[in-house]
């Protein structure tokens, strides 16, 4: 049986989720990639394990992760009946649904009829009478806030979710959709966002929004698929997701330009002791403004990498001036 770590909660930091009790260490796992079928169980298993012996208590997914959808929820599901069977209660598990799951019409977007059926799924596939995040993965502009904020209502009321989120909701829509939780009586826990050193859109007015409604908030992509590490210091190399293994980064995006400017900011994060993923984190969290950030890992030794970001949290104001001039104009790939 595995046996974790007697001091796994000594180095990781913990936040508090906006003005709610819950705390979540400052770097969560994502299983968005590396969870699917084409990962064998055991290096799966391996992850999960080392992830809680660092201290990574909250493990994120969505309905739809894989590939095939839903398989990263299978294998989350396995390590809660085996090598977390004994620790439910020192792990934070959430999942999303809005994002294409199933054919149809109620396969996907934000009605009661989508939300409550894919919770229902993932309780399933997890393994779980209730997640402790339940999120709304994206607005539906067809669907009334009300009806789709009713659903995550109602998942909390029925105890198959602890706590209310939302996912890619501008500033102006994660407000309303807060007035509307409160009028139900289930505050808005947490809003996870896209956010790096690469897309900044977050601050413009969407993390004020959140300091003022006193909801916590989860980055991910902080490295830009992969783009804010060293993978791509001297290009494209085989096998990456720019180089065709993933739709969502082109080889386009990683312009001579941008490999310049990452080859500068590694230079900054070995003056830090760090490596350019590592200060690509730390600069997210850096303020304390921003709960956690989300990582993937497709090894133990990459997740290594990303959670010894938490030991240097800290900038100074000439540190921020360079990074600044840096990322100025290359924007998000």
């Amino acid at each position: 049986m595995y046996l974790p770590s007697a001091d796994r909660y000594t180095a990781m930091p913990y936040r508090r989720t906006g003005r709610s009790g819950l705390l979540l260490p400052a770097l969560s796992l994502g299983l968005w990639h590396n969870f699917g079928g084409d990962r064998t169980p055991e290096t799966q298993a391996a992850i999960l394990r080392r992830a809680f012996d660092l201290g990574i208590t909250h493990f994120d997914l969505a309905n739809n992760y894989g590939p095939p959808p839903g398989s990263a929820e299978i294998a989350m599901g396995r390590a809660l009946k085996t090598d977390f069977a004994h620790l439910r209660d020192e792990i934070v598990i959430s999942t999303k649904a809005g994002y294409h799951m199933w054919e149809g019409p109620y396969g996907e977007w934000g009605s009661r009829k989508n939300l409550r059926s894919s919770l229902d799924q993932s309780l399933t596939r997890l393994g779980l009478d209730y997640v402790d995040i339940f999120y709304s993965h994206r607005f539906d502009p067809d669907t009334p806030l009300e009806e789709t904020m009713g659903a995550l209502d109602t998942a909390v009321r029925q105890g198959k979710a602890l706590y209310a989120g939302i996912s890619n909701y501008s500033a102006e829509q994660t407000r309303e959709a807060a007035r509307i939780l409160n009028e139900l009586g289930t505050p808005l826990l947490i809003h996870q966002p896209r956010y790096s050193m690469l897309d900044r859109w977050v601050e413009d007015g969407l993390l004020d929004t959140l300091d003022e409604l006193g909801t916590g908030s989860i980055a991910y992509s902080p490295l830009e698929q992969g783009i804010l590490s060293d993978r791509y210091l001297g290009g494209i190399p085989e096998g990456s997701r720019a180089a065709g293994a993933s739709p969502f980064l082109s080889a386009d995006a990683v312009t001579p330009e941008l490999v310049d400017r990452l080859g500068a900011l590694n230079e900054l994060a070995r003056e830090r002791g760090q490596s350019l993923a590592q200060i690509a984190l730390a600069w997210v969290l850096r303020g304390g403004r921003v709960t956690s950030a989300v990582v993937g890992a497709s090894s133990v030794a990459q997740l290594e990498n990303s959670v010894a970001a938490a030991a240097n949290l800290e900038f100074g104001q000439e540190e921020l001036a360079r990074i600044e001039e840096l990322v100025k104009g290359i924007g998000r790939p």
